[in-house]
């Protein structure tokens, strides 16, 4: 939600960069902002509100603030916090049209990247930073070219086979290796540094499904795998997906399966 589109057309244009350490503790600015922000924390967190949904970059996290949306901070940024940020503009004018005018291919900046702390990447935002505050004349004419770069390869990390990994694929990866413990929205925040409700909307809109019924799903087939292919009594499938109450899980599978685990065992191997 809110991110932010470049293309292979227009430069960003760069207003200011730094690397900050907050000398007092302070509440983010209230403010809609006519430009972009790229916030990098490497020490304490930034709580910060965009468009009535909570973040809280830590350490080693890479987040942007789109232009025209109001954020704010609710919380406190603490004392010694420190962080780098950049202001950057992405205009996008009118292009003349022509059969012969290649179209301009664009990339969606992610919200969020996580667990950068000595990553090249953050070793990329470091010398950026430095590089802005170079006065060489050929470096002053260089920045926004060096910047786009940065923002290239901050679009395509951790991509496989140049493919986008959504952030419900994440989840879903997260969920299902996590079937036989308890939905739980703050572990998932914890996980994700994101606030349960954008990755609800964000995953229901990706997935056509929530969350739960994601984690539901994988309990239910993996305790269909189990009924078919072992012995094991109801309630001991029942406690390795994850079920502590043997009636409740009966329950929830004969809402999935339209039958009970029992009903469901008797059924020919083939079905």
């Amino acid at each position: 939600m809110n991110e932010i589109t470049m293309n292979n057309v227009i430069l960003p244009d760069v207003s200011s960069c730094d690397y900050l350490a907050a000398q007092e503790s302070f509440f983010h600015a209230d403010r809609i902002a006519d430009f972009h922000v790229m916030i990098y924390v490497t020490d304490g967190c930034i709580p910060v509100t965009e468009d009535k949904i909570d973040y809280e970059i830590h350490p080693g996290d890479l987040f942007f603030l789109k232009s025209g949306i109001r954020h704010f901070g609710k919380t406190e940024v603490v004392k010694g916090t420190r962080w780098y940020y950049v202001h950057f503009y992405l205009d996008f004018p009118s292009l003349p049209e022509g059969n012969d005018r290649p179209q301009p291919r664009s990339l969606t900046l992610p919200k969020m990247l996580t667990n950068l702390s000595e990553s090249p990447l953050e070793r990329r935002i470091t010398a950026f930073t430095k590089y802005w505050h170079t006065e060489d004349p050929r470096c002053v004419w260089n920045r926004n070219q060096q910047f786009f770069h940065l923002l290239t390869e901050i679009a395509y990390y951790r991509q496989e086979d140049h493919k986008l990994l959504r952030l419900s694929d994440n989840i879903a990866q997260y969920l299902a290796g996590h079937y036989n413990q308890p939905f739980s929205a703050k572990e998932l925040e914890k996980q994700f540094y994101l606030s349960y409700k954008y990755m609800a909307e964000v995953f229901k809109k990706e997935k056509n499904m929530t969350m739960q019924q994601f984690h539901t799903s994988v309990r239910m087939e993996t305790a269909c795998r189990l009924l078919r292919s072992t012995l094991l009594p109801v309630g001991e499938i029942s406690r390795q997906v994850g079920y502590t109450d043997m009636l409740y899980f009966s329950r929830c599978f004969h809402t999935v399966m339209g039958m009970s685990p029992t009903e469901y065992r008797k059924l020919p191997r083939d079905y």
